[in-house]
């Protein structure tokens, strides 16, 4: 079917806008812990009020995430996009007025993180995915991440600036303002789907130089495979669960580290400047490393990288915890642990479009997430917890290490080969 050329959106003006989509998702998303100790203060809470909620945003994200993988694979990324954005600015709107822990929690926790479900890495990168050729994928990917990972260093600094000038609500209440642009951005992005999906197949087979008889039936069997099949042969793939063991140890330390790390270096006499400069350097120096995730997984086995990454994590929060700390030692730990800090998501989704391919690449990007969630909601949590618990945060550093040397052992033995024999074209999904 010829697609009208008044309707049709070229994968560039996808990669870039579905990028800059995740730049202001994430980078307001990564801001919140600046917000702990002034809400908590202005409301005489504890800090596991704050820390439930933001757990609980994350839970509702990762749960809701296949079901609206699922919406983005059938309806379209762009309406996905549009209904995220929209519950995003409400919740942020909402979030600006609470006085009381059941109101941060519906707003905080259920509707941003329904927003998040619909405005990040799933359902970004399954429209990147089948709008890019195989061979360029995994790159594409890599600089969707690396763009994404801007905003997590703009948001810093300006939200500091905010709470500071005007309070709290009344940044929240900006921020909301710029989530507006999420859903101007993915507007741009509605073009009919089928047509597209079609094209994407074709070029792939053509790149693998299918014969047509071949490429027929390869269509037939995924058009076959609906939602509960699909689901139910990831459920019951070995390697992907390991996958999304690894995930949830992923979640775990980058929810920790977000939500407490200022707080954290606060109770240790550093100023709270150091701790918003902490979490913009993470995010500067997550778009090195989301690059290079992007570019080294074209060349080398993910699942290994993966390996390598967890590990590094748990070396590098030894080193954090024993040493001496300093304001040039957090910004040591924050430069470094920016490089690990997202790296995970393009080689994980890579890794599972390499099993399952891209037709339902958000949905079964969603469920592995879904497990990334669950650990963010288990170290946001616990981490708020523990304190109000123990007074420190030092236990949860030590859980933090023993979960890296977890998920570099699950991970190292994944192979990426397709889950179903019969289906070539999943051993080359992920360019």
């Amino acid at each position: 079917m010829k697609i009208p050329p008044h309707k049709a959106v070229s994968p560039l003006t996808i990669l870039w806008c579905g990028a800059f989509i995740m730049t202001i998702s994430l980078g307001i998303r990564h801001s919140f812990g600046l917000f702990l100790q002034p809400m908590s203060l202005s409301n005489e809470w504890g800090r596991e009020v704050f820390a439930f909620s933001i757990a609980m945003q994350n839970l509702v994200w990762g749960v809701a995430q296949p079901f609206v993988g699922r919406m983005a694979d059938r309806l379209g990324s762009a309406i996905t996009m549009i209904l995220g954005g929209a519950m995003y600015t409400l919740g942020l709107f909402l979030m600006a007025t609470v006085e009381s822990p059941g109101m941060l929690t519906l707003s905080a926790g259920i509707l941003i993180g329904l927003g998040l479900s619909g405005t990040t890495f799933p359902v970004v990168f399954g429209a990147v995915s089948r709008a890019m050729p195989p061979e360029k994928r995994s790159m594409a990917m890599g600089i969707s991440m690396a763009l994404g990972s801007l905003g997590q260093f703009a948001f810093l600094p300006g939200g500091l600036f905010l709470i500071n000038q005007v309070g709290w609500s009344y940044a929240l209440s900006i921020m909301a303002c710029v989530a507006v642009i999420i859903v101007v951005l993915a507007w741009q992005l509605i073009e009919p789907k089928k047509a597209k999906t079609l094209k994407t197949d074709d070029a792939r087979c053509s790149a693998e130089n299918l014969n047509s008889s071949a490429r027929q039936r390869e269509l037939g069997e995924q058009k076959e495979l609906g939602m509960w099949a699909s689901l139910g042969q990831a459920m019951r793939h070995r390697a992907f669960l390991m996958l999304s063991v690894g995930y949830f140890v992923c979640g775990f330390q980058i929810l920790f580290i977000s939500v407490h790390l200022p707080s954290y270096l606060q109770d240790s006499g550093i100023p709270a400047s150091a701790g918003s400069t902490a979490l913009a350097l993470i995010g500067l120096f997550n778009i090195l490393g989301s690059y290079l995730a992007g570019l080294w997984g074209g060349k080398f086995r993910k699942p290994m990288l993966l390996s390598g990454i967890y590990s590094l994590r748990g070396l590098l929060i030894v080193a954090f915890v024993l040493a001496p700390l300093s304001t040039w030692s957090v910004y040591l730990f924050a430069a470094c642990m920016g490089v690990l800090w997202l790296s995970t998501v393009p080689l994980t989704t890579g890794t599972v479009s390499a099993m399952f391919g891209v037709k339902n690449l958000s949905m079964l990007g969603g469920l592995v997430f879904m497990f990334h969630q669950i650990g963010a909601f288990v170290g946001g949590w616990l981490g708020g917890l523990l304190f109000d618990a123990t007074g420190s945060y030092t236990l949860v550093w030590w859980i933090c290490v023993a979960l890296s040397a977890i998920a570099a052992a699950v991970n190292w033995p994944i192979q990426e080969k397709s889950a179903t024999p019969n289906e070539p074209r999943a051993q080359h999904a992920a360019g």
